[in-house]
């Protein structure tokens, strides 16, 4: 089983800035990929959910990829998103990733025809790794039904982990339900496991799972990292909640754009709060008023470099 920097600890999946040319903003996204590093990440996930991928060209998301990599940020420390609906661009993505140094993948279900089985889905996904062929590469499968409506079954995860036990080392799971997490980590002996929210964290790392790949890491990540070093010890309970309530008090409001109202707040950036259509950014009085009710319940404060 891999011992890389993404194999444990908490990650955050990265926002995806834009310019005012509605283009991806490789410069903020390289020096917001640099302070969630330096502010506790483990690693950092590009082009998952709430980096807002789905919205991204291949093209984009390869600059992206490339800037990442040439501004500096170790490509041991990333996990690129590398999941389509098409099976060869999938391929594509995953080849040009391990171009640059990037081993980690994170692989979502094709996930446009949704009355497929576990079959089609094995053979969509061992396809991938049979034509990249690359001893390299590592497998994280994201496991995301609320949004993909596709996913993928504890046995599936088995059997994909039985076959290719070098390659698939882990999964996301961003189900919302401790129980679907639990099961996974009971899947399959050594898969490093991550709960797609830090709500579970101490339970996940009590289970034997691998830590977290959260959106929240976005701007919590140096409080949960603090968890997350010291989950064994008394207050670890006290730890958990904090950041629990916290989570649950941003994800009252659209998540992916009150992450991004918060860095555009706190780096004095407006253009940090733009979304890409079908997106929309929060009004201003909603995203200010949700900001001040962060700071007033739990002092909250971005340090921003």
């Amino acid at each position: 089983m891999s011992e890389k920097p993404t194999s444990r600890g908490v990650i955050a999946p990265m926002l995806t800035p834009f310019g005012d040319d509605g283009a991806p903003d490789a410069d903020r996204f390289v020096a917001h990929g640099k302070w969630l590093l330096d502010d506790g990440c483990h690693a950092l996930a590009v082009f998952g959910t709430t980096g807002e991928a789905n919205s991204l060209s291949f093209e984009e998301r390869k600059r992206l990829l490339e800037a990442l990599v040439e501004g500096g940020i170790e490509p041991a420390r990333l996990m690129v998103g590398n999941g389509t609906c098409a099976l060869t661009e999938t391929v594509e993505a995953t080849r040009h990733a391990l171009d640059l140094g990037c081993e980690s993948v994170l692989m979502l279900p094709p996930f446009y025809y949704k009355a497929v089985d576990d079959e089609g889905l094995y053979a969509y996904t061992s396809e991938v790794i049979e034509r990249v062929g690359d001893d390299r590469l590592d497998v994280y499968l994201y496991h995301i039904p609320p949004v993909a409506q596709v996913g993928f079954s504890v046995e599936l995860v088995k059997r994909l982990a039985a076959a290719f036990p070098d390659v698939v080392v882990g999964l996301k799971d961003s189900t919302g339900d401790w129980n679907s997490v639990k099961a996974m980590i009971d899947a399959a002996p050594g898969l490093n496991v991550f709960a797609g929210n830090e709500v579970f964290l101490l339970e996940t790392l009590k289970a034997g799972g691998a830590g977290t790949i959260t959106a929240t890491g976005n701007v919590n990540a140096h409080a949960i990292r603090h968890l997350y070093d010291h989950w064994q010890e008394a207050d670890a309970e006290a730890l958990q909640d904090h950041i629990t309530s916290l989570r649950q008090t941003i994800q009252q409001r659209p998540m992916i754009p009150i992450l991004k109202a918060i860095v555009a707040h706190y780096r004095g950036d407006p253009g940090w709060a733009r979304m890409r259509a079908p997106f929309l950014a929060l009004e201003a009085g909603d995203a200010a008023a949700g900001i001040a009710e962060l700071e007033q319940a739990y002092g909250f404060k971005l340090e921003a470099a």
